[in-house]
């Protein structure tokens, strides 16, 4: 108790978020003072302890998870597995299996209305009041970086900077990549119209990021959420008949972000939650068949 009464002390001013606390926690003390710390944390005045905004739960075992992530083992689920390891938040994730129709459960429904993965629950908001859900892979993590103040910066230059490299990924390359998956690969009939169009749209989104990173290192300059929507989508670039040789800027940066710790972290998750590729044909009717419902 003697290292938090330290923190307290040399910092009696400072207003520490949650998540703070709870890695100074997990750093500090053994699991009988993280019992005491639960059962003194929890109550309704916990908010005031430290300055701590939202409500705290420390247990004996670990850290209880700060976010609820419904996921799949797809680019837009693995964004939000990547951001939550670099930002170092407990998590607890949820399969959402897609092949199987989970998306369509009233449950998920109620926080993913376009029965989409990813989705969040957050529950510590930094308000401090009832959880907040969240669906689409972008809010998210913008909502993420807002909370956290990580990997989004906080001047506004700076900060478009990497929120139009977000847009762009959410407008144009995971929608046109996601196309070129469908009719090179998921398509009931080989259409080459269709493959080429969208192969070619590969190519040329390709090329505009390889474009932008020949005088930066990311995407807006420091690694950001921008970079971390678009990495997922590239992984599969030999699937979208890309050769990285051919975009020397986007080869190194792809590189970089596939040897950072907390993306190889990431990508272990999504082998535990889903170590199988390939997709039946009843999972593509659940996938593409859909209608009005």
């Amino acid at each position: 108790m003697r290292n938090l009464a330290c923190l307290c002390l040399s910092h009696p001013l400072q207003t520490y978020t949650s998540w703070e606390l709870r890695k100074f926690v997990s750093g500090h003390l053994d699991g009988y003072l993280g019992q005491v710390l639960d059962s003194t944390l929890a109550g309704e005045n916990s908010g005031k302890l430290l300055g701590i905004n939202a409500k705290v739960s420390v247990k004996f075992s670990g850290l209880a998870a700060m976010i609820d992530l419904y996921y799949w083992t797809t680019p837009n689920g693995h964004k939000i597995t990547i951001f939550l390891e670099e930002a170092e938040i407990p998590y607890t994730i949820h399969p959402i299996n897609i092949g199987e129709g989970d998306q369509f459960q009233p449950e998920f429904l109620k926080i993913s209305p376009n029965n989409r993965i990813p989705a969040i629950a957050d529950n510590e908001p930094v308000d401090g009041g009832e959880p907040i859900s969240v669906f689409e892979s972008g809010a998210i993590l913008e909502y993420l970086a807002e909370k956290t103040g990580k990997l989004l910066p906080l001047e506004i230059r700076d900060r478009y900077e990497a929120l139009q490299w977000l847009y762009w990924q959410m407008g144009g390359l995971g929608p046109m990549l996601g196309q070129n998956h469908h009719f090179s690969k998921y398509a009931p009939e080989k259409i080459p119209y269709a493959i080429e169009r969208y192969v070619k749209e590969t190519s040329r989104l390709y090329g505009v990021l390889d474009k932008r990173l020949a005088d930066r290192e990311y995407a807006a300059g420091d690694y950001s959420i921008a970079d971390i929507a678009c990495y997922p989508w590239i992984v599969p670039y030999e699937a979208q008949g890309q050769n990285l040789d051919d975009f020397p800027n986007l080869k190194r940066w792809f590189e970089a972000i596939q040897a950072r710790p907390a993306v190889q972290r990431a990508y272990a998750k999504a082998q535990e939650v889903n170590s199988n590729n390939t997709m039946s044909n009843e999972a593509k009717k659940v996938l593409f068949g859909q209608d009005k419902r």
